[in-house]
């Protein structure tokens, strides 16, 4: 889920009907499947498939589910080589977007990802012309009843967090790479509740959108989306905050 406020994404997680959930879950499986095909069923030796189970806990995903993608991944026959791509893309009205996907089939993805970026106005960018307009970073989500502002910014702080933003809606606490999954492990062992944990890229400068090319940039980041091969779409868009509620 991306192009949306990070507000946003937790309603996402938390108010998607059920088709969408579905596509949610689809998803999930198969980041799942991939992960412990690669580096095996024990998230406790495989970061990927840690960040993906994490995923997973945001969105409320049942444990059958995630115990059958495990299988599957680590099972028998399933000697698929999946590889990982990102790709550079410009979206209408100046906005960037990175793609990142997982394929069995390097050729196929791109040009299905082509056609659908000719359908939607969107082209595909030169390497590293998107990729400079974000940053790396461990984002949590702890929403405002969870926790108390100083306690949590003075845990966040010590467990080595780089920064702690305070909005109405909550906090957002910002971390190195490297450091995210001490944090959230921090967090976590004193019992606060974290809406979205995970390592994502954020965008260093933001095209703020009017209503109508909301609509424009929504459908190409949405198209993206429900493609299979695709697992997350970052973007650099500021919607305006009515989008955030739709």
């Amino acid at each position: 889920m991306a192009g949306h406020s990070k507000w946003a994404k937790v309603k996402h997680f938390k108010g998607a009907i059920d088709a969408k959930r579905s596509r949610i879950f689809a998803k999930l499986s198969r980041e799942i499947t991939v992960a412990a095909r690669l580096g095996g069923g024990d998230p406790n030796m495989n970061p990927r498939l840690r960040l993906a189970l994490l995923k997973c806990r945001s969105a409320n995903m049942p444990a059958e589910n995630v115990e059958r993608a495990i299988k599957k991944g680590t099972g028998a026959g399933g000697a698929s080589n999946f590889e990982d791509l990102v790709y550079e893309i410009y979206a209408p009205n100046g906005v960037a977007l990175l793609v990142e996907l997982s394929t069995d089939n390097r050729n196929r993805t791109a040009a299905e990802i082509r056609a659908l970026l000719n359908r939607n106005g969107g082209s595909m960018a030169t390497t590293g012309a998107v990729t400079h307009l974000f940053q790396r970073k461990g984002q949590i989500i702890v929403e405002r009843a969870a926790a108390d502002e100083d306690k949590l910014m003075e845990l966040a702080i010590e467990a080595g967090a780089e920064d702690l933003k305070v909005e109405e809606e909550g906090f957002e606490i910002l971390t190195d790479p490297s450091a995210f999954e001490s944090v959230h492990k921090q967090l976590e062992e004193k019992g606060i509740q974290c809406e979205v944990a995970e390592v994502t890229y954020l965008p260093t400068l933001t095209v703020p959108l009017d209503e109508g090319a909301t609509k424009q940039v929504s459908k190409l980041i949405d198209a993206l989306e429900e493609h299979d091969d695709v697992n997350e779409v970052y973007s650099n868009a500021e919607f305006p905050p009515e989008a955030d509620a739709e």
